[in-house]
């Protein structure tokens, strides 16, 4: 069980985002940092853990195949600079699919509980959207959001007033693990 959780995004968060999705190992390209990031995370004694929405998918732009060829490179890649993921939780469904795992339900994040056996509560989620941060404040994790993928242009400004008073801003996730690993809590937005 662990002791100490992290549970991050991926598109947006961990790797770069796609208008028209990432759907090939080929199109999957790490934000700058953000391996090594998880990498210190994993030193500090983290579990991380993804919670991913993959509407791709439903949508049937790629299939399972091609999604665990991503994740497989993924790992691959994070392991080049010692790091890992522990597990990833992914919503395969569309938008237009009923189901309680796609953000910002807090379905992925109650799934990862019960897997570990932990509360959310308090438990950093790191992501990129709206949708995470809801996501976040309803399953009573602390939300975390950084500014390298959909909320890009929120830098410098005030969050709008639809995101969860609690979201903590950070300009990536190097800078969230500096955060976290240097015990210093940050509100507002980094300029």
């Amino acid at each position: 069980m662990p002791h100490k959780l992290v549970i991050l995004d991926c598109d947006g968060t961990l790797n770069q985002l796609s208008d028209e999705f990432v759907k090939s190992p080929e199109k999957w390209h790490p934000l700058p940092g953000a391996l090594e990031a998880i990498g210190r995370l994993n030193h500090a004694g983290f579990h991380v853990v993804l919670a991913t929405n993959q509407s791709g998918i439903g949508r049937g732009v790629f299939d399972m195949g091609v999604l665990n060829a991503m994740h497989a490179h993924m790992l691959k890649s994070l392991a080049a600079v010692g790091g890992r993921i522990d597990a990833i939780f992914y919503c395969p469904h569309a938008p237009d699919e009923t189901c309680v795992c796609r953000k910002p339900a807090p379905g992925l994040l109650q799934q990862i509980a019960e897997r570990y056996g932990v509360p959310t509560l308090g438990v950093p989620y790191v992501g990129d959207s709206l949708h995470d941060m809801q996501a976040a404040h309803a399953a009573a994790c602390s939300p975390h959001l950084v500014l390298t993928g959909r909320h890009a242009d929120l830098a410098g400004q005030p969050l709008p007033a639809e995101f969860p008073s609690t979201t903590q801003v950070h300009a990536d996730l190097a800078a969230f693990v500096d955060c976290l690993l240097g015990g210093v809590a940050t509100s507002g937005i980094p300029a």
